[in-house]
């Protein structure tokens, strides 16, 4: 597989968990495409590093629909943060 496909198939995973997240957060009204992205891809190496600890996971095993529900539930997590730091202000 081309290195180049890996990266567009992690922005795709990345979007698809942010969009899932911030509907479920109720924040998407306020964000955008780019926005959902990055909290996805934030989120899939938050939820990727959080499951290797907490389930001794392999990430580099999994299919595309349990990278995508790991990505979507580290996406919760970091809206649900980014929403308790913007709180305290």
């Amino acid at each position: 597989m081309n290195p180049s496909y890996g990266i567009i198939l992690w922005l795709i995973i990345g979007a698809v968990a942010g969009w899932l997240g911030s509907k479920v957060m109720g924040t998407d009204a306020r964000q955008g495409l780019l926005a959902n992205i990055v909290v996805g891809v934030i989120g899939a190496v938050l939820g990727g590093y959080l499951s290797g600890l907490l389930f001794n996971d392999n990430r580099g095993n999994n299919g595309l629909f349990i990278s995508t529900a790991i990505a979507f539930v580290g996406a919760c997590l970091v809206i649900f943060l980014w929403k308790q730091i913007r709180s305290r202000r």
